[in-house]
């Protein structure tokens, strides 16, 4: 394993990484980390995020909204992605092991693991949806 320099700057997103569990950006990450580190440019952190996905300090979530996630937790699990919001969650689903296996069988290089992003709408986004339903039914009452 590589052997890094400390660095204040990578142990401050580290720890903040740590103390959140809604997988945030690493624009979101930067705007934190600047309140402390005023002079911090976003391509720092934008390396230092990469270093420790690369080192398996953290967990990158990459799907299709674009904008690669972030994760304190490194033991494999899974995410869902709301597609209202973006807000990203973690699913207490068991992790799979057969599929890596499986996959193992039908490849003819080595698999490593696998990645799965499950989509839907979060629970917020339904109690606002269910609001604002309601709202409109009691407009239209209200309009009769």
């Amino acid at each position: 394993m590589r052997t890094l320099k400390y660095s204040r700057q990578r142990e401050s997103i580290m720890e903040f990484l740590r103390g959140r569990d809604d997988h945030p950006t690493a624009d979101t990450v930067y705007m934190n980390i600047r309140r402390v580190y005023p002079n911090i440019s976003l391509g720092t952190v934008y390396r230092n995020l990469s270093l420790l996905a690369s080192l398996g300090e953290i967990t990158r979530i990459t799907c299709e909204d674009g904008a690669d996630r972030f994760d304190a937790v490194t033991k494999p699990h899974y995410h869902v992605f709301c597609r209202r919001c973006g807000r990203v969650e973690d699913l207490p689903l068991a992790w799979s092991r057969e599929a890596d296996e499986e996959a193992a069988g039908l490849y003819r290089g080595r698999i490593e693991g696998h990645s799965t992003c499950f989509f839907g709408v979060c629970a917020q986004c339904l109690e606002n949806e269910a609001g604002e339903e309601e709202n409109e039914k009691n407009s239209l009452t209200a309009m009769a």
